[in-house]
């Protein structure tokens, strides 16, 4: 199960370690890699304990390689366990993707076929992973340059029907949503439209840059216009304002630059909320 969790939140990174222990920022949670903190101790952990005495957590990570063919890492599954036990995150997510095969880690989040056959494969190994964390998992859209000649139903299909064969969670990702959008030439509102609301527990919002005809995911410029208008689309969609961070990984920028996107996170929210009823249905 989840905890409760609101507001407005923003990923932990090193650069701001020293924002966070001396300044505390109004931010009302922070999203944290497990990865960088599945380690016997030193400075990460201390900071990541200080950190934690003031501000509510979730864990989100990146090398789960859900829909890999290769088994599960149970020796990842215990570390990630055991930090889930020391954080007591809100909740524990990762991407619905596969990062590597044949023992071999690719450093990258690709994306899945979507076929009846690909979610046979990720129903019990979602399980698997529920059953060793103690709770339900949430998994987050990626972004995709390329698709399967083999898909059999498109991405938001094969989604929604992960999260009620798995009795999962959804990490919403409206920049990865954009992105693919232009990529593959579909429409976004319908992709965020077929969303299971009441499964949608957490939403990113990024940048990206374009590369020729493509957009990239690349998490080092800010939010753009077209992804704030898909973020009040979704707010409508969902019905309710739901846990949301803006992600930074790259180009790296002093704390006050991502606390204004915050707060145009928070204008997007209020603007949404203050719509008159019929105009939110």
């Amino acid at each position: 199960m989840t905890q409760d969790l609101c507001g407005f939140g923003l990923g932990l990174r090193t650069e701001h370690y020293r924002d966070f222990t001396e300044r505390r920022p109004a931010v009302d949670w922070l999203e944290v890699i497990s990865e960088n903190y599945m380690v016997p101790g030193g400075k990460p952990l201390h900071y990541l304990d200080t950190i934690r005495r003031d501000y509510p957590m979730v864990m989100h990570g990146v090398s789960l390689s859900i829909g890999s063919a290769d088994p599960l890492n149970r020796d990842y599954l215990r570390e990630l366990a055991r930090l889930a036990r020391r954080l007591q995150p809100a909740w524990v997510s990762d991407h619905l993707c596969w990062t590597g095969v044949d023992r071999t880690q690719l450093h990258d989040l690709l994306p899945l076929p979507y076929t009846e056959a690909a979610l046979r494969h990720l129903v019990p190994r979602i399980h698997q992973v529920q059953d060793a964390l103690g709770r339900r998992l949430v998994l987050e859209n990626v972004s995709s340059y390329v698709a399967y000649a083999a898909d059999e139903m498109s991405e938001w299909q094969f989604i929604g029907e992960l999260l009620v064969q798995a009795d999962c969670l959804l990490l919403l990702d409206v920049n990865n949503v954009y992105v693919s959008s232009v990529n593959h030439g579909h429409d976004p509102h319908a992709y965020i439209d077929a969303m299971p609301r009441e499964r949608v527990v957490q939403i990113h919002l990024a940048g990206h840059e374009r590369r020729g005809d493509f957009l990239i995911d690349t998490h080092d410029h800010p939010v753009c216009e077209a992804v704030w208008a898909l973020y009040g689309h979704t707010l409508r969609h969902i019905g309710r304002v739901v846990p949301t961070m803006i992600e930074r990984d790259d180009r790296m920028p002093p704390l006050d630059e991502l606390l204004q996107e915050l707060d145009q996170a928070r204008r997007v929210a209020a603007e949404w909320a203050a719509q008159p009823a019929g105009a939110l249905a």
